[in-house]
């Protein structure tokens, strides 16, 4: 990835620490498009303006407006930020703005910022597979716009479960469960 010199040298600590600070760890929510790329099913819900992905990871929601407004002037930062999305033909393009400060891209800890804006293109080649193309420019963390493609299986007859990621939490050793288990 393109980084500044602050985030390369962020993302080396945070690799020598072994992501031991990692949102995701500690049962913060996860933003996108970090999502994508996790083991936790979406349900997407599709109703007049409105495009909702509820996550089973802690029952995280996102919402896309797709009812032509525009960004709100002052934007709340926010995990998943703030998204508007719209049909181009037969892929859907959704631009993402107003997150929150220090969020992580990936497991390796790569930073985004609230200076970031975010375009995902998703498409639908065949019945079974989502296409989804990611542009992430963030000035602040990075020297230039920066784009993934993520292959995502399309499985509509899934349920996705409750996963709570607080829900028995217990700190210091576990009976029957060895040294260090519950830390």
């Amino acid at each position: 990835m393109p980084v500044q010199p602050w985030a390369a040298d962020l993302v080396k600590q945070r690799t020598a620490d072994l992501s031991k600070d990692d949102p995701h760890a500690r049962c913060q929510p996860d933003n996108y498009p970090r999502v994508y790329w996790l083991p936790h099913y979406t349900k997407i819900f599709h109703v007049p303006g409105l495009l909702l992905m509820l996550n089973e990871w802690n029952a995280q929601f996102r919402q896309i407006y797709t009812d032509g407004r525009s960004f709100p002037e002052d934007m709340h930062p926010i995990y998943s930020g703030y998204s508007i999305g719209k049909w181009e033909g037969d892929t859907f393009v959704i631009t993402t703005k107003g997150f929150r400060e220090s969020e992580w891209v990936d497991t390796p800890g790569h930073p985004m910022t609230s200076a970031a804006s975010m375009t995902e293109r998703i498409t639908r080649p065949n019945y079974g597979t989502l296409n989804i193309v990611i542009t992430v420019d963030d000035p602040k963390a990075y020297t230039k716009p920066w784009t993934v493609r993520h292959n995502q299986v399309f499985m509509p007859d899934q349920e996705i479960i409750e996963f709570i990621c607080e829900e028995n939490q217990r700190f210091g050793p576990q009976p029957g469960l060895g040294p260090g288990a519950g830390q």
